[in-house]
């Protein structure tokens, strides 16, 4: 029998949530064949089985969150696993001996005189309702001023703070007894005005005001059930998490947006020029974006700190250029991680994004492709959007948001002029970055851009 544990999907990753088995009890499992998908809080990803045989039993349901290392199933690697005999049950324990006869319940000790002014203790299983499930013995006759029946602390307290005598408010309990209700119901019906019972105010704020003083929050009542017109289901793991990291995002660092416009007519003119060819050869289209991957690569050469981050009051530089690349999943986003992009050229740039997007979107990325980023880009111009303000991939300093690219009317040299244009959004982090460095980091990756001349076949 193998046990089947949660693996660690990364150094720091410490807990998985299991989101879907893909087989069943009893089902045959090759070796390496995906048996149960996962998600933690840097990539979704499925389980191959690390043997061949019998699924035997799931110990982790689905949407379950354990610790790395925990035993989530067993698989059976016997050559009968699938059809042979159930293992021998051990042998039933023997039934324990017939417990004695219960001792009859000791009857309830008298109730202490309690001194004016002094807060009884709570006994053990004692209930704030103070609801007696079996009948009580019959009350003593009450004293002047003293209700009938025995008292919870909290009906005490509560008569107390509200100027209340207790020998006027009649018991709905068990011989007679006031309950929290019954004082609720008397606070409920006084006037307001009435004259206290009490010689002396409360030495504290009443703990529920009387219902009918209360003041109500003007609000709209709720829609009856067959006018509500929703659906509520709960957030997927990875849902959650990317919640999470915008809010701590946004909560860590001064977000700062740039917006650079972009003449991309020399680059739209090469990719145009090569693109058939670039499809026969390499089996996949050439896009915009390892264009903008390449200048942004410069412009972190030239300005290294956008390519550092923050720790506590220190600034981490970084030696490798690892850029992110943002990619749109069927219900979320996912970042993985083009290393040592510095050390590409359009065509490897191109390659890493296609092969990283996916393998992301077909959750086969290995939990070290979607760490140690230090710059990110996000390519939403290829749903269209021109322009937009994104947020920046901790533990990083800048994001740079690239639009679509569009013909537009521009004036070159005081004739208008029809030019491919595209704006680039950089996001950064004010405590590292300021706004003239952001501006001369943008100009970098606009220069390269419009003065392209590197070829790509």
């Amino acid at each position: 029998m193998t046990d089947i544990v949660m693996p660690q999907m990364g150094e720091s990753i410490v807990e998985g949530t299991l989101t879907k088995w893909l087989k069943k009890p009893g089902d045959r499992v090759e070796r390496d064949e995906p048996l149960f998908e996962i998600s933690t809080d840097k990539v979704d990803t499925e389980i191959p089985s690390p043997a061949a045989g019998t699924l035997k039993e799931v110990l982790v349901e689905e949407g379950k969150t354990v610790g790395i290392n925990t035993v989530v199933a067993r698989l059976d690697e016997s050559a009968d696993g699938a059809g042979g005999k159930a293992p021998a049950q051990p042998a039933a324990a023997q039934p324990p001996a017939a417990a004695p006869p219960a001792a009859p319940a000791p009857t309830a000790p008298p109730k202490p005189k309690v001194e004016a002014g002094q807060e009884p203790s709570v006994q053990p299983g004692m209930s704030e309702p103070d609801i007696v499930s079996s009948p009580a013995p019959a009350p003593e006759p009450a004293e002047q001023g003293e209700p009938a029946g025995p008292l919870s602390p909290l009906v005490r307290r509560m008569a107390r703070d509200n100027n209340i005598d207790l020998s006027r408010v009649k018991g709905t309990g068990a011989g007679g007894r006031i309950t929290k209700q019954d004082l609720e119901t008397y606070i409920g019906r006084q006037q307001p005005g009435a004259p206290a019972h009490a010689a002396a105010p409360p030495a504290q704020p009443a703990l529920e005001a009387p219902r009918a003083q209360a003041p109500v929050a003007p609000s709209m009542p709720p829609p009856a059930p067959s006018q509500a017109k929703v659906r509520i289901e709960p957030m997927s793991t990875m849902r959650q998490k990317i919640a999470e990291h915008m809010v701590m995002s946004k909560r860590t660092s001064a977000h700062v947006t740039t917006v650079h416009r972009v003449d991309m007519t020399k680059v739209a003119k090469m990719r145009e020029r090569h693109k058939a060819d670039f499809q026969a050869r390499y089996g996949m289209s050439l896009t915009y974006l390892p264009f903008v991957t390449r200048g942004a690569v410069e412009a972190l050469r030239a300005y290294p700190i956008v390519n550092a981050s923050i720790e506590g009051s220190n600034i981490i530089y970084h030696n490798e250029i690892n850029i992110g690349i943002a990619v749109a999943l069927e219900n979320g986003l996912i970042v993985p991680v083009i290393r040592n992009a510095d050390e590409k050229n359009v065509l490897g740039l191109q390659r890493s994004i296609v092969d990283l997007a996916a393998r992301a979107r077909s959750r086969q990325l290995k939990p070290d492709e979607v760490q140690g980023g230090t710059f990110s880009i996000t390519n939403f111009g290829s749903y269209g959007s021109i322009m937009a303000t994104p947020v920046i991939n901790q533990p990083q300093s800048a994001i740079l948001g690239v639009g679509a690219v569009t013909k537009e009317p521009v004036v070159i040299d005081d004739a208008i002029a029809i030019r491919s244009i595209c704006y680039l959004s950089l996001t950064f982090d004010h405590r590292l970055i300021d706004g003239a460095l952001a501006d001369q980091f943008t100009a970098k990756v606009k220069s390269v851009l419009e003065n392209w001349s590197e070829e790509v076949l």
